[in-house]
């Protein structure tokens, strides 16, 4: 009886199993039907219609390979090539009589950087230059918000709303006290007295050079971004200056009386404005529009028609460099570089562009990657498109390019390699824990976490350090061709701006990411406009519904921002915690940036 009734519930739970099963894919395919229904009732728009540029989303160098948010209900992210190719087809198409910018970006993981705005900033300016109108409207507008809305024809702020532009700040979080209150050891080796990353685990504050450098280098960001401002605004830099600090918090009349925006009004009114814009003045239908997202793939396919028969691989590195495959979101060593040696083995790729944006990770994967990239480039050009992000061992792995593109707001350099070691014996003996240890060797137990590390073991890994840092110096000799004696001076772990770095040649080149490919296209004689091919490729619909079936992680790096004091907190504290999950390095040999940078 009793097998029975087992039997019994192991069938009445299979039977479940199946039609929830059954419902989810049945759900799933409605909801892709429909959004394809909707994306073809979208792109069939009018003569006349402008183009919405909703900026609630991220703004992400590499491709994503499925956008959940469009369907789960989260943050979507849009592709800042296919932004910038969108709006360079709709200066050319007909249909479209202008762009009308709204919402508020809505920054995750390293997407939304200043570099990537710049590069949409720019296509909107030449958007612009062509005698279409860009509109803007704002209602609680943040630095980066505004800085891509400066590059409007006309902004518009809600009565109620106000721009939140205070400058840059770098604020990082020290774990020392909280390491000494548990009875956590640490203790580091470093060669570069730039190099901060250990800082947090080991201080208490910022050390006299890291804020010499900081100053510098948030003052050289923060007067680019005022230069472009103040250039597409027809102000001056020292007035805006002013403003943002008397104001701090920016009202509509005095964003008003200095410039920053041509009117205050109400979104209706702006919305009446484009009804007349539109030819609907006094119609019960909304103002003729078509969207970023259903723009993109129309731009795409007549950016196709022009297209060489050559072949660019693009390949986007975002994210920290760790050893082995990586998990999303990550660039593991052994994946990128079997994925560069793929590009290199086949014929039909004549160049390839690495779009760059990390702070940095393991060093051992950093010259793996970097190996495969000396490799590629006897064979055939390799372009480096730097982000956001292209710092120590970012930069490591750029330094052999071809030619080196950069934003002014590109973080580079950090030139200096690091150990991180920890300990847990104190808080273990606190417990009740103790530890013993039979060994055949003097070092056999020196990686342990259980007790410090003694002076002959820090000894023989700082020598390990000195050496890969000689290593890093020597091969951004090698590969920016500057005198070794120069590469020192500018290294020490000093990180650098874009714009600093073009003028000590660790850079070729300012630019954004379309830069570097039409750069790679003519490089391989294909002309300017050459096919591309991206990686990482999309997933196919079988990889996306096996996705949806373990959900989406909710700390993924494209998840809704949660805005609340809690949700500050904890992101906060989970961006400490990822620094450490992605120390793998089997040295424990560090070429990392863990540098915030708070743009509100």
């Amino acid at each position: 009886m009793r097998n029975f009734v087992t039997s019994m519930l192991g069938a009445l739970t299979a039977l479940v199993v199946f039609f929830a099963g059954l419902c989810f894919f049945g759900i799933l395919i409605l909801i892709l039907i429909s959004a394809a229904a909707q994306k073809q009732r979208e792109t069939a728009f009018e003569r006349g219609s402008y183009l919405v540029f909703d900026l609630d989303t991220n703004i992400d160098d590499a491709p994503p390979q499925f956008d959940l948010g469009r369907f789960t209900g989260t943050q979507h992210v849009l592709q800042l090539r296919l932004v910038t190719q969108a709006i360079e087809e709709a200066k050319r198409d007909p249909r479209i009589a202008g762009i009308y910018i709204t919402g508020s970006l809505q920054p995750s993981g390293y997407g939304s950087s200043f570099a990537a705005l710049r590069e949409v900033r720019v296509a909107l300016l030449d958007f612009r230059a062509s005698g279409k109108p860009v509109l803007a409207y704002l209602s609680d507008a943040d630095t980066r918000d505004y800085y891509l809305a400066s590059a409007a024809s006309s902004i518009t702020l809600d009565p109620y709303g106000m721009i939140f532009m205070p400058g840059l700040a770098a604020r990082p979080m020290f774990y020392t006290g909280f390491f000494e209150k548990f009875g956590i050891g640490v203790q580091v080796t470093r060669v570069g007295k730039y190099k901060s990353a250990v800082e947090p685990f080991i201080r208490k504050d910022l050390s006299p050079e890291n804020r010499v450098q900081l100053t510098s280098l948030l003052g050289d960001i923060w007067s680019g971004l005022l230069g472009d401002i103040a250039s597409s605004r027809k102000l001056q830099v020292p007035a805006i200056q002013e403003l943002v600090d008397r104001e701090g918090m920016i009202r509509p009349e005095a964003a008003k009386a200095a410039g920053l925006v041509d009117r205050i009004a109400y979104r209706d009114v702006v919305l009446d404005d484009l009804k007349s814009r539109t030819g609907r003045a006094g119609s019960r239908l909304p103002f003729k529009q078509v969207a970023m997202e259903s723009y993109i793939p129309v731009a795409a396919t007549a950016a196709r028609e022009s297209f060489s028969k050559g072949k660019v691989a693009v390949v986007y590195a975002e994210g920290d460099i760790v050893d082995g495959e990586g998990e999303p979101n990550q660039i593991g060593g052994d994946r990128f570089s079997r994925e560069l040696r793929r590009l290199r083995e086949d014929n039909s790729v004549k160049a390839v562009v690495v779009r760059v944006n990390s702070p940095g990770g393991s060093a051992s994967a950093a010259e793996t990657i970097q190996r495969e990239i000396r490799l590629l480039k006897k064979s055939k050009p390799v372009i480096i498109s730097m982000g956001g992000y292209a710092a120590s061992g970012g930069y490591w792995i750029s330094a052999y390019g071809t030619r080196i593109f950069a934003e002014p707001t590109t973080i580079t350099g950090s030139i200096g390699v690091f150990g991180l070691f920890f300990d847990v014996q104190k808080l273990a003996e606190s417990l009740g824990f103790t530890f013993d240890s039979v060994k055949t060797g003097r070092f056999a137990d020196s990686m342990t976490i259980t007790r410090p590390k003694t002076p002959a073991e820090l000894a023989v890994i700082q020598r390990m350090i000195d050496w890969i840092y000689d290593q890093f110096v020597t091969k951004v000799s090698e590969g920016r061709k500057i005198d070794r004696a120069t590469v020192e001076q500018i290294a020490q772990g000093r990180v650098w701006s874009g714009s600093q770095a073009l003028k000590l040649r660790l850079v070729d080149q300012i630019g954004g990411l379309n830069d570097a490919i039409r750069y790679a296209g003519m490089s391989a004689g294909l002309g300017g406009h050459p096919a591309l091919m991206e990686y990482p490729q999309r997933k196919t619909l079988g990889e996306v519904m096996t996705e949806l079936l373990h959900k989406v992680q909710p700390m993924s790096a494209h998840a809704a921002v949660d805005r609340s004091l809690v949700g500050q907190v904890t992101a906060r504290l989970n961006r400490g915690l990822s620094f450490l999950r992605s120390c793998n390095d089997p040295r424990g040999a560090y070429a990392r940036l863990p540098l915030e940078i708070q743009p509100r």
